[in-house]
């Protein structure tokens, strides 16, 4: 066995900028229309991006429907009836406080703007310059927040100047038609969370399933946003993903399961290999008007905590809106209280595009390996095996003396049971950059010496050990490593 190099991690670790330009070299992410110029804040997944997304997405819907006996999945429509959206608040208040500079006619989200400022200044005063911000939003104190702006001579990032509009509410939900005329066409909207859709079936399932309370309704889709101030990279998008869990309880025991899922899903995060002290918990001070309770799971992303799970009590809110704007009861019979309710719901909603960019920016290390004299360096991606987007990569040595034909055999005989990929360019060494850089846990070399005693060298990606072990026990090797639960 070869012994470990100690590699030390470079200062400027997980700086954002260094992410998304890894993330465009590796095919992980690429802007969207990128040859028309791309479309601000839209992106596309590339080859590694796109399974490593639907990686953590199995994760997700594993941890909630397969290991929860209680709770069951769907796939809702994007296009909903509008009504949908009229009782559940968001045609009336589905909206974010925006402020336009006069002199740039850039448009700014109120707290993007604040926040951005507090970026400038020391933690003291930063915190007590968000403290009175949250305040202010929670009051609707929209006066408030502009005298705040002004006071604190925030700019503009365009003109420089303070010279702002009045603060004004602006719906994010993106509008379109349905039907061949337009004449004829009715209002829809494309979907701006993928809650509702649960909603509008709750009774289907629980009927068809016989589910009984408690119990939760799963759901990972697409949803839309017309976000005017979309930055940070994937962090916010005009279109993006969400998983969401939707549990429905006996009024009376939501803040029990409230604490329960807050509980459950701090462990699901820290079973992605992730540090405790890189996740905290915000309780929101501006409750949404559906909501008893609320909270946040942050991650230290490296623009600092931001939010990447919601954990809300959501009372009976929906279920009543739906059930007043249908005519149709949305009531549980419960057998044991023998009674009808109308069920409480907790909610647990995590970004799937978030979370992704969570897991590459713990991943992503640049690390300075010179020893003896001699520079070397390389970038690694430390996945989690099971999040990997390829778990093994097979290499023979050469391209002769039928090592190829070896390597395509293993591969044969593991490809039906995880993702691998085969090379033979380049040197070994450069193979081996390329698949830390990609965040390949494991590669096998096949040597002129695997045909005389049928080993192989399996090098490690975090510790870069290598060791010999029987050709026959690679599959059951990357099995083991990658079996999360």
């Amino acid at each position: 066995m070869v012994l470990p190099i100690f590699a030390t991690v470079m200062a400027n670790e997980n700086t954002l900028q260094n992410i998304i330009a890894h993330c465009k070299e590796y095919g992980f992410i690429f802007q969207s229309s990128e040859i028309y110029d791309g479309l601000a804040a839209v992106y596309d997944y590339g080859q590694y991006g796109s399974e490593l997304k639907k990686n953590i997405r199995d994760y997700w819907w594993k941890s909630m429907t397969q290991m929860h006996e209680n709770i069951v999945g769907i796939d809702a429509a994007i296009f909903m009836h509008p009504t949908v959206w009229k009782a559940s608040g968001h045609v009336d208040n589905f909206s974010d406080p925006m402020i336009d500079n006069k002199d740039s006619n850039k448009r700014y989200r109120v707290d993007h703007l604040i926040e951005g400022y507090v970026e400038t200044l020391d933690k003291e005063k930063g915190d007590a310059l968000l403290a009175q911000m949250d305040q202010l939003l929670a009051a609707n104190d929209f006066a408030g927040l502009k005298t705040l702006i002004e006071d604190n001579k925030i700019k503009c990032a365009i003109s420089g100047t303070v010279n702002w509009t009045d603060i004004r509410q602006f719906n994010l939900m993106f509008a379109t038609e349905m039907g061949s005329v337009a004449d004829d066409a009715n209002l829809v909207y494309l979907r701006p969370e993928t809650a509702q859709g649960i909603f509008v079936n709750f009774l289907n399932v629980q009927k068809t399933g016989r589910m009984k309370i408690p119990f939760g309704i799963a759901q990972t889709g697409k949803a839309f946003r017309n976000e005017i101030v979309a930055r940070q990279f994937i962090f916010r998008m005009r279109e993006f993903e969400q998983m969401e869990m939707q549990f429905f309880v006996r009024p009376g025991d939501q803040m029990k399961w409230y604490e329960y899922w807050k509980e459950t899903r701090m462990k699901w995060h820290l079973s992605l290999g992730i540090p405790q002290e890189r996740y905290r918990f915000h309780d929101h001070v501006k409750l949404a008007h559906y909501a008893d309770a609320a909270c946040d799971i942050e991650y230290d992303f490296p623009m600092g905590f931001k939010e990447v799970e919601g954990i809300h009590s959501r009372t009976d809110f929906d279920l009543k809106q739906h059930q007043q704007y249908s005519g149709k009861k949305l009531t549980y019979f419960d057998t044991e209280l023998n009674q009808h309710y109308v069920p409480y719901v907790v909610e647990t909603s995590i970004g799937l595009d978030r979370c992704f960019m969570m897991v590459l920016s713990q991943a992503y290390k640049e690390e300075d390996l010179s020893a003896d004299g001699k520079e070397d360096s390389r970038v690694v991606l430390s996945l989690p095996a099971m999040l990997a987007p390829i778990k093994l990569a097979v290499l023979p040595l050469t391209k002769k003396d039928g090592l190829p034909e070896i390597a395509r055999e293993l591969i044969d005989q593991c490809k039906p049971y995880f993702k691998c990929f085969f090379e033979e360019k380049d040197s070994i060494g450069k193979r081996y950059r390329r698949q830390d850089a990609i965040g390949t846990p494991f590669c096998v070399t096949i040597d002129h010496q695997t045909k005389e005693d049928q080993t192989v060298t399996v090098r490690h990606r975090d510790s870069m050990t290598q060791e010999r072990i029987p050709l026959a026990s690679v599959r059951d090797m990357v099995m083991k490593a990658i079996q999360a639960f």
